[in-house]
């Protein structure tokens, strides 16, 4: 087993061995993603998406199920990315209980890259969702999130790079009623994530961290094993 290969197989053991179907706060989920994104050759024009299976615990306890895929635009000549694109949630209770409540959320997003020095690789992600989520009036929440990568062995993300992934994600809610009476916080939720990274090759990332998520109900850890493609 290589060096990574071994560093990876500590940090993911350690994540989830805790991990189960109990209503336990203090437990460690996980949550298995894939993001990819492609440009049609030389235009502004492109498309991406995600797919992400949550846990409340390591697997076989749905949290959510998101699949997601969006139209890109980047200006010729400006350093910034907008997308328009659409959701479909399928969100799971916790336990014994299978239920399901369905969500379609469409959204728009401005994703600003930044570099602090040679090493330092920021986005800036603005997000704005219109939700439908079944049994509840149409909602909006408002996102920000905050990614820094760091790169260890070398300072460009580029082929056979490991790197430091970090990002701090804020939820506001647009609207307090949800219908029949019932509110939500202005504040929805918090995420705060660290994991290490892996350049297969400069299009093509793996990582995996810990995601710690902050509600106005609860908070949990979430183990998280993600791919970056980019073709």
């Amino acid at each position: 087993m290589s060096k990574i290969s071994f560093v990876f197989f500590i940090l993911f053991s350690a994540l989830t061995i805790t991990s189960n179907a109990q209503l336990d706060q203090s437990k460690t989920g996980a949550w298995y993603m894939y993001f990819w994104n492609t440009t049609f050759g030389d235009s502004p024009w492109g498309v991406q998406g995600d797919f992400q299976f949550r846990n409340w615990n390591a697997i076989g306890d749905l949290e959510q199920l998101l699949l997601r895929g969006g139209v890109t635009y980047k200006p010729k000549g400006a350093n910034i990315k907008f997308t328009l694109g659409y959701g479909n949630v399928q969100t799971g209770a916790y336990g014994e209980d299978n239920s399901t409540v369905s969500e379609s959320r469409i959204y728009q997003e401005a994703l600003f890259p930044q570099d602090l020095g040679n090493r330092f690789h920021l986005t800036h992600r603005f997000r704005y969702e219109q939700r439908f989520v079944e049994g509840q009036d149409f909602r909006t929440r408002f996102r920000y999130n905050f990614f820094i990568n760091i790169g260890l062995n070398k300072a460009a993300i580029e082929d056979k790079t490991i790197y430091l992934a970090l990002y701090n994600e804020l939820f506001i809610n647009g609207e307090r009623p949800i219908g029949d009476g019932r509110e939500v916080e202005l504040f929805d939720r918090n995420r705060t994530y660290a994991a290490i990274g892996y350049a297969i090759k400069k299009q093509l990332r793996v990582q995996l961290g810990a995601m710690r998520q902050i509600t106005d109900n609860w908070g949990k850890t979430q183990a998280q094993l993600s791919l970056h493609h980019k073709f």
